[in-house]
């Protein structure tokens, strides 16, 4: 689960920032939803020989010796991760894994879980690592949680990769004169949950007058909240500026949907990592930085339409 880049607009927190406009083409997504088990058939890059790889002896030697880096990802948020018509483990995030994985010479293995649950997933050694369309921001950092500011859990060290940012969108034709987040009051929007887009509309209806209050639908995936919204059972739907601007672009040969506003909360993405781990967070970084200084990394964003988010360096925890 994606900045496109408009200056921050509230002080919500994020899981995806502005990209610029994604002209990708490709097959609708098909997905399991919240499905908790491994993806076989999801690369994530193929495994190098040690010697091929120039980056190897930064891994630790654990993840060396098994050749594989597990992925916890909601593989149900096209362009950044989805699958293709084949079943395929398709998108922005697995090729910039399947390129590091050149670096490092090991196999990125993306297994699937609902966006809420990675986290945890990462905290319970269940993944090695967690690359989503991830928000790197302070809660996350913290192991706070958003709503109550309270610490539910160890927090994590993001590998910054991206900038982007969250949009609205609505049924074409039927905008319900919404353009900006002030304008959901009295309405109700569908969202997934635990992403900036559910924090966002929270955060929003707590300034909505006359009782007229944001109805919040939350649901395990992205393609849910989409249903919700083309059924007539929302008046909006919002998601990171990527995966909006996909479903606009594909959902029903571009028929469904309509952007409206502006993008907001621009923000990096980043790959989590386990605090304690910070052997793996280093090489991560390192490989990130190879695949730029490459030209792999433009060539990949240019490829999902995702080239207006590029960053020149990757970073440690740059999410505020």
């Amino acid at each position: 689960m994606t900045a496109r880049f408009t200056p921050r607009s509230t002080a919500a927190h994020t899981r995806l920032a502005a990209v610029g406009a994604v002209a990708v083409a490709g097959a609708l997504l098909l997905t399991a939803c919240g499905d908790q088990t491994k993806d076989n058939d999801s690369d994530g890059g193929s495994k190098s020989s040690a010697s091929a790889a120039p980056l190897a002896s930064k891994l630790p030697q654990a993840i060396r010796d098994k050749g594989v880096v597990k992925v916890g990802s909601d593989i149900a948020y096209a362009p950044v991760e989805f699958k293709d018509d084949s079943g395929k483990v398709a998108g922005l995030d697995p090729d910039l894994a399947a390129a590091m994985g050149k670096q490092l010479g090991v196999k990125f293995q993306f297994e699937n879980g609902t966006f809420d649950a990675l986290l945890t997933g990462l905290r319970s050694n269940r993944y090695d690592i967690a690359m989503s369309a991830m928000t790197d921001n302070k809660n996350r950092q913290d192991g706070v949680d958003p709503d109550t500011g309270k610490k539910v859990g160890e927090g994590v060290d993001f590998v910054d990769y991206l900038t982007a940012g969250v949009s609205i969108y609505t049924r074409k034709g039927d905008t319900e004169s919404i353009a900006a987040w002030s304008d959901l009051c009295g309405k109700k929007i569908a969202v997934e949950r635990g992403t900036v887009s559910e924090d966002l509309a929270k955060a929003e209806t707590k300034k909505c007058t006359g009782g007229k209050k944001i109805t919040i639908e939350a649901f395990d995936d992205d393609q849910q909240a989409q249903t919700r919204l083309r059924s007539g059972g929302a008046d909006a739907a919002s998601s990171d500026f990527p995966v909006a601007a996909y479903a606009v672009k594909t959902s029903g040969g571009g028929k469904d949907f309509q952007l409206v506003g502006d993008q907001v909360e621009a923000a990096p993405y980043g790959i989590a990592v386990a605090k304690d781990d910070t052997q793996l967070r280093d090489a991560l970084q390192a490989a990130m930085d190879a695949v730029i200084k490459s030209g792999e990394y433009a060539k990949i964003l240019n490829k999902w339409g995702a080239e207006d988010g590029a960053v020149t360096a990757s970073a440690i925890n740059g999410g505020k």
